[in-house]
């Protein structure tokens, strides 16, 4: 269990927080590469609770501002992105992608008032379909992590989704890494006496008990979670936590999964979720099936979002929230076609932790050996924080992000008596399928 100032600690984004320090020293997703447009119109975008203008200019380049002018703190929402820049609607002060002011319309003695202030501006970047902006104080940004699901030299929106979720990141990260649940949310109504023995995620299913390997790592955190499989061989459930909030989470056999998912806050009470997966452009997703073929009710529904609006909470917003239960259908409940009575494995997750509280209280929590992935989590970036607030000393994963190719999730099957270290390295050395441009090691 956290003391509240830990809950605190981990829990608080804003800018001069020891949380919200430590991730503005990480590349950090904004949006999605479509979501900005030559010339197009500016797009109000909130990260770590500081409220922010985003915009590609004429050349194509992306320019992430705080959004009040320098001038007179207009909103350069209301501004007008022209001629390679953003021009303030006030007093018509233009500026660059990079902050510079290139002109001062409304000035007749340019060399008594020149134009050397600049707009408070963020470096940015773009790989594999988002925008990543450097919050940080870096003149040299580190490197982009080297994440397997984010490596494409080719990108394609169609393996990206976003969402919009009313919590803090925190608990939607434990969320994502908290393996037991599994057998309960999403599978509780499942037979599975009906499923493929060769199908790994059966033994997920079928034993609701699985013993939690954890351990530390340079990148962040891993866990096991171990069952009995067909007879003399086990089967482990992989998942990593990367620094300072990504997930690569299991959703295939492990040779085949490449999937990840940033929980990046927007404020301190609200997330978005970057989920890439390599397999959803193909359409190459394991079948949610019997098997005698029959689908499993309950597991998936298609992504349905709300009218997208300008304001700071306007994005990617989904139509089942806390305001309509989540679509919960009690009669599917009474059926046994859910768990819950809430359909799909995204919305059954989000739909606990954006009803914990926006921020859950971890003092009132009761850990369980279940949890150890949790507890090590919590232990590792309660430690990272502090080592960066009291000696301004960052994990190596920083500038070490080749390190982040070790961390993959998904399903593996070995010999009984197979270490679940060993295990996963006879995973990671085995055929693997890399993004497009990505050479094998």
């Amino acid at each position: 269990m956290v003391t509240a100032a830990e809950n605190e600690l981990l829990t608080r984004v804003g800018r001069n927080t020891p949380m919200g320090n430590f991730m503005r020293q990480f590349w950090i997703p904004a949006c999605m590469s479509s979501e900005l447009v030559a010339d197009g119109q500016q797009m109000r975008l909130m990260l770590l609770g500081e409220k922010l203008i985003a915009f590609r200019d004429t050349g194509g380049r992306v320019g992430i501002f705080d959004h009040r002018c320098p001038h007179r703190c207009a909103s350069l929402f209301l501004g007008r992105n022209e001629h390679h820049g953003l021009r303030c609607a006030y007093h018509g002060w233009k500026f660059d992608v990079d902050g510079n002011c290139v002109d001062q319309p409304n000035l007749p003695d340019k060399n008594k008032y020149p134009a050397g202030v600049k707009a408070t501006t963020y470096k940015t970047c773009e790989q594999g379909g988002l925008v990543f902006v450097y919050m940080g104080e870096r003149a040299m940004p580190p490197p982009l992590p080297e994440i397997d699901a984010i490596m494409p030299d080719q990108p394609d929106d169609r393996n990206i989704a976003l969402t919009h979720r009313e919590c803090n990141w925190l608990q939607a990260v434990e969320g994502d890494v908290d393996t037991s649940h599994l057998g309960f949310l999403h599978a509780g109504h499942i037979d599975g006496s009906r499923m493929d023995p060769n199908d790994p995620a059966t033994y997920s299913v079928v034993n609701k008990t699985p013993s939690i390997n954890v351990t530390e790592t340079e990148f962040g955190t891993m866990y096991s979670a171990q069952r009995a499989a067909m007879e003399g061989h086990e089967h482990h459930r992989f998942a990593s936590f990367i620094f300072p909030f990504w997930v690569v989470y299991p959703s295939d056999r492990m040779e085949k999964n490449l999937s990840a998912n940033a929980w990046v806050p927007i404020n301190d009470e609200h997330t978005m979720i970057f989920n890439v997966d390599l397999q959803r452009a193909s359409g190459k997703f394991k079948s949610l099936r019997y098997a005698d073929g029959t689908i499993i009710p309950g597991l998936a529904r298609p992504l349905q979002y709300l009218p997208r609006t300008s304001d700071w909470m306007g994005r990617w917003r989904p139509v089942p929230n806390k305001s309509n239960d989540h679509m919960m259908e009690l009669e599917m409940k009474r059926r046994g076609d859910s768990y819950t009575g809430i359909v799909g494995i995204p919305l059954q997750d989000q739909a606990i932790q954006e009803m914990m509280d926006p921020i859950i209280d971890r003092t009132q929590e009761h850990l369980a050996s279940s949890d150890r992935m949790v507890m090590l989590t919590r232990r590792v970036l309660l430690r990272a924080v502090k080592e960066y607030q009291e000696m301004g000393k960052l994990p190596d994963v920083l500038d070490k992000p080749e390190v982040c190719r070790r961390a993959r999730g998904g399903d593996v099957v070995s010999a009984v008596g197979t270490g679940w270290l060993d295990a996963y390295e006879a995973a990671m050395n085995a055929e693997r399928v890399y993004p497009p441009g990505m050479a094998a090691e």
